[in-house]
């Protein structure tokens, strides 16, 4: 998904995105760090492996690999991607990645779709009584844009800046590259910043048809140089556990512990709960942003409307 507006095919794109990604892996992996001979005397005109030095370590041929990298995917089997991972040395995101791509380089082609816009998005009603339940924790579900679909109260609380943001639906990603409150509200910015690039970079790789997030890495990618520069670089990242360091506006510093959890196999909707350790500070200030949350003239609810209950 490039971050141009250059007209091309989707199959074109998808192409350029295999052999883009292929590369930069490519880049930064050194004769040494793969256990391959490296000579004083060599000039050598590539950072990183060469692609013949790629093919050898993957158990294939040289030409084959040429095709591979630059978007051909006829008769990729298992093997060989196990193989390109093992020789790039990928981690189970990277891999995921390129396994997409070459699925949908190797796809029919398909009209890109619009996909259900956040503030409409509905959930199963069960996971949003799952969400009012956990009255103690905040509590949001994402959707692979980093868009906030649904939220408890302490959720919507908590992310009371990004819900601030008048630009349509409640984004992380808008947020983190387009708000100057973010550097405040995330006190790790650079590491957030980092992985919402790498978020993003591999839900495009699982769904190249979906226009909105197209549109979104376009909006990002035109208004934002920290944007565009982690967007080149061709991370990817799975997005399940962590800590987030938070300085919210009304209660200050929170060091929140998380778990993503998808809300189906293969979705990239996921059920993120921020759990403080017991009796710490940030469990006493989560008490203070309950308290001041049920007291706002519109009190937080998750049926509101950026956030609807579905029927």
């Amino acid at each position: 998904m490039a971050a141009s507006d250059e007209p091309r095919t989707r199959r074109e794109e998808v192409r350029a995105e295999i052999l883009e990604f292929l590369s930069t892996r490519r880049a930064r992996i050194t004769p040494e760090q793969a256990g391959l001979p490296s000579y004083d005397h060599e000039r050598r005109r590539v950072t990183g492996l060469r692609r013949e030095e790629v093919a050898l370590l993957a158990g294939v041929s040289p030409q084959y690999y040429v095709r591979l990298e630059r978007g051909d995917a006829t008769g990729v089997s298992d093997s060989i991607i196990d193989g390109v991972a093992h020789a790039l040395q990928f981690d189970d995101a990277e891999r995921a990645h390129l396994l997409h791509l070459l699925r949908s380089a190797a796809a029919p082609r398909r009209v890109r779709r619009r996909a259900t816009p956040a503030a409409t998005q509905r959930i199963r009603p069960s996971v949003q009584r799952l969400l009012d339940a956990m009255r103690d924790i905040p509590a949001v579900v994402l959707n692979g844009r980093l868009e906030i679909v649904a939220a408890n109260a302490l959720g919507r609380a908590l992310f009371s800046p990004v819900y601030a943001n008048p630009e349509g639906a409640p984004s992380n990603a808008r947020f983190v590259f387009l708000d100057p409150q973010a550097k405040t509200f995330f006190r790790d910015w650079e590491t957030v910043a980092n992985d919402t690039v790498a978020i993003l970079r591999a839900e495009a790789g699982r769904d190249p048809h979906d226009r909105d997030l197209s549109d979104l890495v376009g909006q990002l990618a035109t208004r934002s140089e920290d944007f565009r520069l982690r967007w080149a670089a061709h991370n990817v990242r799975i997005h399940s556990t962590g800590i987030k360091l938070f300085h919210h506006p009304i209660v200050g510093d929170l060091d929140l512990p998380y778990e993503s959890l998808p809300l189906a196999a293969g979705s990239s909707t996921n059920l993120v709960g921020y759990t403080p350790e017991p009796d710490s500070p940030s469990h006493e200030a989560l008490g203070l942003m309950a308290s001041w949350a049920a007291t706002e003239t519109e009190p937080v609810q998750s049926g509101s409307s950026s956030a609807p209950r579905p029927d």
